[in-house]
């Protein structure tokens, strides 16, 4: 059959073949190439090359090769083969997250282990790195407004915790630092109210409690926490009444409706101003008054009146934080609960062990003595609540007491007396270990407190 007409002209008409050798000397091919020669005695040899379909065609396998076969031939493997090497990618993966998954814990363990030394030991590391933070705030700070309540027989210290209780100062040393590392004499300082401003330098605020226009006249502080005797030297001195006449005025609390045996956790803490000649008998009213109004703003039905400012008074004095104060209350509730109680009723406060004894003020830790004196008031001896107040709590203990947070603790302790974190808990173990804790602290901070 002729060959097809040329690609270059379709048109063309078609011409004679010409033969091979022809074709060949046409192209300028030799027509007798040197032939290949094989082994001694063979034909020449030549390499043929392969056929090429034209166009898009494509030629078809010759014979159906098994699709094994054909599964071997595209992915270079056998089945098997191929099976094994996924098998040890998918054990690979595992390995690899495995090994992830435990470099992950490591550095978990290293993060969570760094919070704890940190946390334990921050002064230590503060002090040896000359971390530490500044005990004063920088001067040009000062803000706001703060009444401080200066009572005769305070110490420097006793004065500079007021301070720092009043958002003056910025830790509760620094004002005795300063008076210290100054030779201040305290007796410089007249007892009365003294409006001052929060955030001050001690420098500052000493010499604003010696400035007599800082003095506010007739007005009486009572800061939470405080007893009536505590109470009694605030009045007299704040107001300028003599204090023998604010003592008989506290001596009958029937004088004012209260049906107890002492006026103790009735006189409601807050800042009093008084007109010139008001007798020491209104002054207590008023306060008494004040008590009772809170009282009933916090729903407390009038034959509980007396209990509910018991327990809040040792919610004032035991708690730190606002919400530690609904905390301490429910460990109240639960301790008192012979269906939960693991303590026979005990309540086992500090606070109550201490309040027997009239020298007693601030410090974390009771004494043998304390702890075993038989007293109405001391609940390590005695089960249920003490018999009376403790001291006068505040609006949100009153609150507290009359609505505990809900929680299974049992126990609390107060594990950094600078911060005031307090560790809650249900069991006895449990408090064990955040009473190390507390030790810990107390050991690294000999003067904090303890």
């Amino acid at each position: 059959m002729p060959e097809n007409p040329s690609a270059h002209d379709p048109g063309a008409p078609a011409e004679p073949p010409l033969s091979r050798r022809a074709a060949r000397e046409a192209r300028g091919v030799s027509s007798d190439p040197a032939p290949e020669t094989g082994p001694a005695g063979s034909a020449p040899t030549r390499p043929q090359p392969p056929l090429r379909p034209s166009g898009t065609e494509r030629t078809a396998p010759t014979s159906a090769a098994p699709i094994d076969a054909l599964f071997e031939a595209h992915t270079g493997r056998a089945p098997a083969t191929a099976a094994r090497h996924d098998k040890d990618r998918r054990k690979s993966r595992v390995a690899a997250w495995a090994i992830f998954l435990i470099v992950l814990g490591l550095l978990g363990g290293v993060v969570a282990g760094g919070f704890w030394v940190w946390n334990t030991y921050e002064n230590q590391i503060r002090a040896v790195m000359g971390w530490e933070e500044p005990k004063d705030y920088d001067e040009g700070l000062a803000e706001g407004e703060a009444t401080v309540t200066v009572v005769s027989g305070q110490t420097g210290a006793d004065i500079s915790r007021t301070l720092f209780e009043a958002g003056v100062t910025k830790t509760s040393g620094a004002f005795y630092s300063y008076l210290i590392e100054s030779a201040e004499d305290t007796n410089l300082l007249k007892p009365g109210v003294y409006v001052l401003q929060q955030k001050m330098t001690s420098e500052a605020a000493f010499q604003a409690l010696r400035d007599p226009a800082n003095k506010l006249e007739s007005t009486a502080q009572l800061r939470e926490g405080l007893t009536v005797d505590q109470s009694v030297t605030r009045i007299a001195e704040g107001v300028g009444l003599p204090l023998e006449e604010v003592e008989a005025a506290v001596a009958d609390p029937s004088a004012y409706g209260v049906a107890a045996e002492s006026l103790e956790g009735w006189l409601f803490p807050a800042t009093y101003t008084f007109d010139p000649g008001t007798t020491a008998a209104e002054v207590i009213q008023t306060m008494v008054d004040q008590t009772i109004s809170t009282l009933d703003a916090a729903g407390v039905p009038e034959g509980r009146r007396e209990e509910i400012l018991t327990i809040a008074s040792i919610i004032q004095k035991e708690a730190r934080y606002e919400e530690d104060f609904f905390k301490v209350s429910r460990v109240i509730a639960n301790r008192l609960d012979p269906a939960i109680s693991d303590t026979n009723g005990l309540l086992q406060m500090d606070s109550t062990a201490q309040y027997g004894f009239a020298e007693r003020e601030g410090g974390a830790s009771s004494t043998a003595e304390e702890l075993t004196d038989d007293n109405g008031w001391n609940t390590y001896v005695r089960t249920g609540l003490p018999i009376g107040p403790i001291s006068n709590p505040g609006a949100l203990a009153i609150a507290a007491a009359m609505d505990p947070a809900e929680g299974p603790w049992q126990y609390f302790v107060t594990v950094n007396l600078e911060t005031g974190e307090t560790e809650f808990t249900e069991t006895l173990a449990e408090h064990e270990q955040a009473v190390r804790k507390w030790r810990e602290w107390c050991a690294a901070n000999p003067d904090g407190g303890c």
